[in-house]
């Protein structure tokens, strides 16, 4: 056993596999590609299986979700933590979700934090958690017996519109819109989370022959708008609120939107897709994702283009080169609905080739960086001949999310190594918390077989390890198959952004 520090730059390694953004894009299995699954906790979509789980099971299935997504290659989680004005995490600005405890307004029992414990599971596993909120939906139904008395239902009865079914937040109020950013802001202040994520509500989709009331906020605060762009108004000015506030409180963690998949049809706007949608974001939502992007409002978008291939009014392929056109100042993902596989009345989605297709066409679209898909029991002990393939050719090796956009910056430390040590079984080392850097992981990348080492090769990541909340030290163990016999492997630090560190080669020659 040898122990001493024993640190080398790559730089022939680094110098011979320099970064090209352009050839990435285009790559095969990219080394940097956003690969997310939303996990939906509203009427235990996704988890908790069902609200009256106890916590034990409530724990195992969630990290039954994880390590499915991880064994997948997946590298990122969006976790609604917020569904009809509840919480999965304690707060006096918001009830217990009776989607988490049966109860609404019932903490867990035995009592955990949810949120905390679900962030320190997910990066425990390598995992970006992004932080799912639904700001303006307030209830699932007109049933309010089944709300807490600390719901703002009954708390503040004057923030609340009926509409289809369900009550919702006014978004013209600015009491409304205090309430909310406050919401926003004790997540991002209290939890380690790496993004806040809305979905697409924001006003209500229409529904024919009712009328969102809201005649009374635009007759005291329309200022001679028309209601079509002043409804837009105030959610432009929601999300700039939004967006400032996240960066000034942590300004690594990430803001993004998932918006309905089209903003306007053509035939009302030159401007438009080349659908037949019968909502869009701009006409019915009265949300403006070209305006976000345009004011740098946001981190990244992921459109829901939940249709197929070629569909006949609403084209994966025709919205993902819409959006490729249509994006500036933000990373730009592809929402896909893999909860249609074998279950929609388009039958393309019966051909388990539908998704490896959407992840290929996608790729071709260099400022197109990555996909998340709804929801996450799509791909849980069901749709194997999709997650086969997937496996087996697109997702075939690890890859890392993209850096925080407009934040990409160059790590100041490298890692430090001591005590190394090699027996027959592992390889094992310790590295250091760095003295003056932000570090959330530790990359470990070692070649394969008659292959040099190469860090942008991810057929050579072997894990990615996360420092704990104290900063200790890591210890790393290898297990000798992984290393493929070899004597070095080679590890980098990864910010709070997700920017990488230069690599640091470690010897195990005894």
């Amino acid at each position: 056993m040898k122990n001493h520090n024993h640190t080398l730059l790559l730089i022939v390694f680094l110098l011979l596999s320099i970064w090209d953004s352009t050839a990435q894009a285009l790559a095969t299995n990219p080394k940097n590609e956003f690969r997310a699954v939303w996990i939906a906790t509203v009427v235990n979509i996704d988890w908790p299986k069902t609200s009256t789980d106890n916590v034990a099971k409530q724990k195992a299935d969630y990290i039954e979700i994880l390590d499915a997504y991880k064994k997948l290659n997946y590298n990122a989680v969006i976790v609604q933590i917020r569904s009809v004005g509840d919480a999965f995490y304690p707060t006096k600005l918001a009830p217990w979700s009776r989607f988490l405890t049966g109860k609404e307004g019932q903490a867990p029992k035995p009592y955990f934090d949810t949120l905390a414990w679900m962030i320190a599971e997910t990066h425990a596993r390598g995992f970006e958690f992004h932080a799912w909120l639904n700001p303006y939906r307030a209830t699932m139904d007109y049933n309010t017996s089944l709300l807490s008395p600390e719901h703002d239902y009954f708390k503040h009865p004057e923030w609340m519109i009926k509409y289809g079914g369900k009550y919702y937040y006014n978004p013209a109020l600015p009491e409304v819109q205090n309430h909310l950013l406050n919401i926003v802001e004790e997540v991002v202040q209290n939890y380690d989370i790496d993004a806040i994520h809305f979905d697409d509500y924001f006003y209500p989709y229409r529904i024919k022959g009712e009328l969102f009331n809201d005649t009374a906020s635009y007759q005291k605060y329309g200022n001679g708008l028309s209601i079509e762009d002043w409804r837009r108004s105030n959610v432009n000015t929601f999300v700039k609120e939004v967006s400032v506030s996240i960066k000034k409180i942590k300004p690594w963690v990430q803001f993004g939107i998932s918006p309905f998949g089209v903003w306007r049809n053509k035939s009302v706007d030159p401007r438009g897709s080349e659908t037949q949608a019968g909502q869009t974001n701009y006409d019915d939502l009265f949300a403006d994702p070209l305006a976000w992007m345009e004011n740098k409002w946001i981190d990244y978008l992921v459109p829901q283009l939940y249709w197929s291939m070629d569909h006949p009014k609403a084209s994966y392929s025709k919205l993902l080169r819409w959006w490729s056109e249509n994006s500036t100042n933000t990373a730009i993902y592809i929402g896909n609905g893999t909860y249609k596989i074998n279950t929609d009345s388009d039958k393309r989605w019966n051909n388990p080739n539908e998704i490896p297709n959407q992840i290929d066409i996608t790729r071709s679209y260099k400022n197109v960086q990555g996909n998340a898909f709804f929801s996450a029991k799509s791909f849980l002990n069901r749709n194997q001949s999709v997650t086969k393939l997937l496996l087996e050719n697109q997702y075939k090796y690890p890859a890392l999310p993209n850096v925080v956009p407009n934040l990409i910056r160059k790590v100041a430390e490298v890692p430090t190594v001591n005590s190394i040590a090699k027996n027959a079984l592992s390889s094992r080392f310790n590295v250091n918390y760095p003295l003056n850097s932000s570090v959330r992981y530790v990359m470990i990348y070692g070649p394969t077989t008659q292959t040099a080492l190469d860090i942008n090769d991810p057929s050579q990541i072997i894990d990615k390890i996360a420092f704990n909340d104290k900063k200790e030290a890591l210890e790393v163990v290898i297990p000798s198959y992984k290393l493929d016999k070899s004597n070095t492997c080679a590890i980098t630090f990864i910010d709070f952004y997700g920017n990488e560190s230069e690599a640091t080669l470690v010897n195990f020659t005894l």
